[in-house]
């Protein structure tokens, strides 16, 4: 059920405001004063704060201001006997939820806290959803090779410089490109991925830069196209190795002057983009082969990140395993299964030609085919 703090220096007021709320089904807690308010605020999690405005020792627009500087997410609701428009507005300005006037009219009351809950709910799923999509491009590991890509992502996010990653297929290419996005200063803009293997070569360009209705046959609308869709934030160009020569050439120009132009259309459009790119291949052996062009690679390689192969990091499998082992256990709602020393001993001594996307197979294999436990023996016999 939903906690309510109520904050105000009149017993009569938080009598009455205890009685209405609690009869219908609020958890109420009370607080005498601004400073008392803090208090509580800090000490324990509230979904709304009802806080007067004019109160001794704090008042509640100091008091909300105190709130926001420690991050604490309750939804206020201000109220006063005193109130007017400014005060209204400033306390709105502040990330206040509401203001009711006092004597509040009892309808409006509990509608008002009725949205303030919508509201609490959906920063609370909000903040757990980053969360889990953290986890889920968490780098994990403790070794050298690891510690210095973290290091380049710190100095580099929060740049808008064009990184280029490179390493082997299945070694977390995509979690570098994540991890500096979310460093920069577009971290809260939109981070948009295109896999320039999957995508034939004819339909490439419509992708990257969209099209115009009837600009070929199946182009029956317009379409915005991943540049745009990335604007102010991040397009991250996979396997960019595998790009067509046409589409590299659009491509440069978009880094160069900032703008595209839709397949079929005339008109330039301006793009704010910071472009990361990622190959397995070896681009300077592509442009020795007239497969990639030279200038691209200058303008995407300002920074080079070269992600190493598992089997150059394999003092990180024992963390990688304890991951997965997690995450296999949420998304089967199982416990967390174990295993043995042995068993880890056993995958360090795997070449891991597939790198971490091979581990995590042959983790969650393991969890489902071995017993209470993964042994050396299970290791033996299902690593394949």
């Amino acid at each position: 059920m939903a906690k309510i703090l109520i904050i105000d220096d009149e017993q009569s007021i938080r009598s009455t405001l205890r009685e209405i709320l609690e009869y219908e089904k609020y958890t109420i807690d009370e607080a005498k004063d601004g400073q008392e308010g803090l208090e509580k605020l800090i000490a324990d999690k509230y979904d709304i704060a009802l806080c007067d405005v004019k109160m001794p020792k704090m008042d509640g627009i100091e008091l909300l201001e105190r709130v926001q500087m420690a991050g604490i997410d309750t939804q206020f609701i201000m109220i006063s006997a005193h109130g007017t428009i400014e005060t209204a507005v400033d306390a709105t300005k502040m990330g206040a939820f509401d203001f009711v006037p006092k004597p509040p009219d009892l309808n409006r009351l509990l509608l008002t806290v009725k949205n303030a809950l919508e509201k609490s709910s959906l920063v609370t799923e909000t903040k757990t959803l980053k969360k889990r999509l953290s986890k889920k491009y968490e780098m994990v590991g403790e070794s050298a090779a690891l510690k210095d890509i973290i290091e380049m992502m710190d100095k580099v996010g929060p740049t808008d410089a064009r990184v280029l990653i490179t390493g082997p297929n299945g070694t977390g290419k995509e979690l570098v490109a994540h991890g500096v996005h979310e460093r920069s200063n577009r971290a809260k803009a939109p981070f948009v991925e295109v896999n320039c293997a999957a995508i034939p070569s004819e339909l490439i360009e419509s992708e990257l830069f969209g099209h115009e209705k009837g600009s070929f046959t199946s182009a029956i609308k317009q379409r915005i196209g991943k540049f745009e869709q990335a604007n102010d934030g991040t397009l991250f160009l996979d396997e960019i190795g595998d790009m067509s020569l046409s589409a590299q050439a659009k491509v440069l120009r978009a880094l160069q002057e900032h703008k595209i132009n839709r397949v079929g259309g005339d008109k330039d459009i301006n793009v704010n983009v910071r472009v990361l790119a990622a190959t397995n291949k070896d681009l300077k052996k592509e442009i020795a082969e007239n497969r990639f062009r030279e200038d691209l690679y200058h303008r995407l390689g300002v920074i080079l990140i070269q992600v190493p192969a598992l089997k150059d990091r394999k003092e990180d499998i024992p963390l990688l395993v304890d991951k997965f082992l997690q995450d296999i256990a949420n998304e089967y709602g199982n416990k967390k299964k174990a295993i043995d020393d042995k068993a880890i001993e056993e995958l360090q001594k795997y070449d891991w030609s597939g790198n971490i996307r091979e581990l995590r197979n042959v983790t969650e294999r393991l969890v489902i085919m071995s017993g209470e436990s993964i042994t050396k023996e299970d290791v033996d016999k299902y690593l394949v």
